[in-house]
């Protein structure tokens, strides 16, 4: 396959990589289409990141295969990571040098001509706040500087294809807040595909119209953040007014929970309750009833949900090098 004939940034197939007794990656299947910000979530040790390794061709599968951007990941791996972009963890950052230096370097390696290499390194620079202080070692900036900087690094060639492993964590408000803009940024006008990993559900909201959740290797659900509420979470009814005791619903038929929160009653219910009934019992207890709506679970209760419902896999000792 050609890369450009391709409608998908990534394909993989069954894709597992075990270390010793202990599976990180289990039968992964997915798909991601190009030009997205594509969010894959789970808990840490989940293997999200051994996930990408597999992607840019840093470890070789146990089993399955996997295409990025056309080339395969076990027979072109080096094509792989030279078309695709990526910041992990750690940086990585040429910390002696100043901000300038550390993309004029990454600049030549990826063979991008003189006139539009500097053109393209004023532009990233700027775009991250970060022009000013050009010259400065990177060595005492802050992290969510020298994340910012990362960023801009990753995408200085353009690549069509972005791993962002968690580019937000330990961030400010301010910072994380750049670096979003720049991802959102990213995708929207350049078409760049953005495979992201994140514990902030809000980011996943503003940023991803299409999430993949993993837990101990597995796949669980692949859709729309509002797909994932819907399928992992029970309708909601909420009640707001004065005077409303949880008492007055608890043992209702179809009643699962009931919480007092602010002024008003979320009570979460089987899909065949009657949410007549439920206000009716407010109102006979003395309640003043000024408003009801149904809504779902947010996306951060969705995803406890399915974590919690899904099936644990059998623990074993760890051989050889620790997922991730």
């Amino acid at each position: 396959m050609h890369p450009a004939d391709s409608e998908l940034a990534i394909r993989a197939e069954h894709l597992t990589r075990r270390f010793g007794t202990r599976t990180a990656v289990d039968d992964l299947t997915l798909s991601v289409p190009r030009g997205m910000v594509f969010g894959f979530l789970g808990p840490n040790g989940a293997g999200k990141t051994t996930t990408i390794r597999l992607l840019l061709g840093l470890l070789e599968p146990t089993s399955g295969v996997a295409e990025v951007l056309g080339f395969d990941t076990r027979r072109d791996p080096n094509h792989v990571r030279s078309a695709a972009g990526v910041v992990l963890e750690h940086p990585g950052l040429y910390e002696e040098l100043g901000a300038e230096d550390n993309l004029e370097f990454h600049g030549r390696a990826c063979g991008l001509p003189t006139p539009e290499r500097h053109a393209r390194i004023r532009l990233a620079l700027e775009s991250m706040g970060l022009w000013d202080r050009r010259r400065e070692p990177v060595r005492g900036w802050s992290r969510g500087m020298q994340q910012r900087l990362a960023l801009a690094r990753a995408l200085l060639a353009r690549p069509p294809l972005v791993f962002l492993d968690e580019p937000t964590v330990g961030l400010d408000v301010m910072a994380a807040v750049a670096v979003r803009d720049a991802i959102a940024s990213e995708a929207r006008d350049a078409g760049t595909t953005i495979f992201l990993t994140t514990h902030n559900m809000a980011e996943v909201e503003q940023l991803c119209p299409m999430v993949a959740v993993i837990r101990e290797g597995r796949l669980l659900s692949v859709g729309s953040p509002a797909e994932l509420r819907a399928r992992s979470s029970t309708p909601r009814l909420v009640v707001v007014g004065r005077n409303l005791a949880c008492a007055a619903v608890q043992g209702i038929a179809g009643v699962l929970h009931v919480e007092g929160r602010d002024g008003s009653l979320l009570v979460d219910l089987d899909p065949t309750a009657d949410a007549a009934a439920v206000v009716t019992a407010l109102v006979r207890d003395g309640g003043e009833v000024g408003e009801v709506r149904r809504e779902t679970a947010t996306l951060e209760e969705a995803f406890v949900r399915l974590m919690e419902e899904a099936p644990l896999m059998e623990e074993a000792p760890l051989m050889e090098e620790a997922p991730v």
